[in-house]
């Protein structure tokens, strides 16, 4: 599904599907998604009759970071929600987030992330200052265990 073109993508139109299906509304509107990354280990190993002196490189485990979705407080509870429920041990609690760059015009997904089996391990609200006009924000981070893009 990823669209090849020669200018990059602008970074700003985005969606964020938490799992439900839903990508409208404020309740899916994040102002920031952070963090999308794999990785894949590399373990070195040389048998110590090997006739050459440098050693053979081996695939190893494949590893994701944690990812942050920042977005001004609502009045929604559906991350609380959620959080709830893995801390609660509900095991159909994991979902599976999907986050899809838009062109600028926004009539095409041009490139998607999927983040299997998708936990919340972290809420944080605030800050909250008695001076400041800046927007109330509330910023949740994603474990998941596997990455998936198109």
């Amino acid at each position: 599904m990823a669209i090849l073109r020669d200018r990059p993508y602008t970074q700003f139109n985005f969606l964020v599907d938490l799992g439900d299906g839903n990508t409208d509304g404020p309740q899916a509107g994040f102002q920031e998604v952070s963090g999308i990354s794999t990785e894949v280990a590399v373990t070195e190993y040389r048998n110590g009759n090997s006739r050459e002196n440098s050693v053979i490189k081996l695939t190893g485990l494949n590893r994701v970071s944690d990812v942050s979705l920042r977005r001004g407080i609502i009045g929604s509870l559906n991350l609380y929600a959620w959080l709830d429920q893995i801390r609660n041990g509900d095991q159909h609690a994991l979902r599976t987030v999907t986050i899809q760059l838009q062109n600028e015009d926004h009539s095409e997904i041009v490139q998607t992330w999927r983040l299997l089996r998708a936990r919340i391990v972290k809420h944080t609200s605030g800050p909250l200052n008695a001076k400041g006009s800046d927007v109330a924000m509330e910023e949740v981070v994603l474990a998941y265990e596997r990455l998936e893009m198109e």
